[in-house]
Parts: structure tokens; C-alpha cells; sequence
């Protein structure tokens, strides 16, 4: 009998343990931005975004990527950004794929612009920039930053 309340005292620690943590789960995944307005954002290179992923603006998250679509004619990542209205948007800010570091996730940073007009629902922002590869940047160093390696910058020509 003593075994058998132990027991169902356990469980009922364990069930209320994950009752708080689903209610904490829930808070986080809907987040602030769920009634939101999405702009779309187009980039070369989206690597390590996905679907949840936060938008954040100085550090602080402001909104979601709420999908995501290879564009078949640019072969580019067209992405849809759910962002809180409570956060004005200048109509010339940028927007970055960035990493929290060499082992964190990738996010989407929005470099805030200087024009007095904002952003609005359906909006795009045109200025942005992909992810940067680790790889590539290593290979860069590497080989001492002065080769080729496919990139198409100057005409060839000595000074």
C-alpha cells in the first residue's frame, strides 16, 4: 500500500512537471507575432532558416519566418516574415541571414533603415543578404584570400 502512493505521488509529479512545461512550450512557440503581419524577404542563400526560426531586430526577436519557397525563375529563398505590429519597420531597412555562432541556429537579422516611411503588410524588403558559408570562409583563409575561387569581381586588368 505505501509503494503504490509513492507511486502515484511520482506520477503526479511527473504529470504536473509536464503540464508546466508544455504551457512553457506553447508560450514560446506562439510567441508574440502571432497576430502579425508578414512581409517577404527574397535570398541567395537561406541556409540553416527554416520555418520558426526568429526574425530579431538589436538582438531582440521581433517576429517569426513563417515560410519559405524556392523562387524556380531567380532559384532564390523567398521568405515570408511574420513581424510584430507593435515594432515599426523602416521601408529601407536590410535583412540578414545571420548565426547565434559556430554551433547555433540561423536566424534572420532586420538592419533597421533611416527612412521615416514603414513597412506594411505584404511589403517586401529588398535589401538583404544571405548566409555566409563557414566552409567557403575557412577555404578563403586557407588558400590566403587571393585566389580566384570563382568569384567575379574586377576586370582582369593590372593597375
Amino acid at each position: 500500500m505505501q509503494q503504490s502512493r509513492s507511486e502515484i505521488a511520482v506520477g503526479a509529479v511527473v504529470l504536473a512537471a509536464a503540464a508546466v512545461f508544455l504551457v512553457w512550450l506553447l508560450q514560446f512557440a506562439g510567441g508574440q507575432t502571432r497576430g502579425g503581419y508578414e512581409v517577404m524577404a527574397s535570398f541567395r542563400s537561406a541556409e540553416g532558416v527554416a520555418i520558426g526560426s526568429e526574425v530579431r531586430m538589436s538582438g531582440i526577436r521581433i517576429g517569426t519566418v513563417s515560410g519559405m519557397a524556392l523562387n524556380p525563375l531567380t532559384f532564390r529563398a523567398e521568405t515570408r516574415l511574420r513581424l510584430d505590429p507593435a515594432v515599426p519597420i523602416p521601408d529601407d531597412s536590410s535583412a540578414v541571414v545571420a548565426s547565434d555562432g559556430l554551433m547555433g541556429g540561423a536566424y534572420v537579422e532586420i538592419v533597421a533603415g533611416g527612412s521615416p516611411g514603414n513597412l506594411g503588410p505584404g511589403a517586401e524588403i529588398l535589401d538583404t543578404q544571405g548566409a555566409v558559408s563557414l566552409i567557403q570562409l575557412l577555404l578563403k583563409y586557407v588558400s590566403g584570400g587571393s585566389g580566384d575561387s570563382g568569384s567575379s569581381g574586377g576586370d582582369g586588368a593590372a593597375p
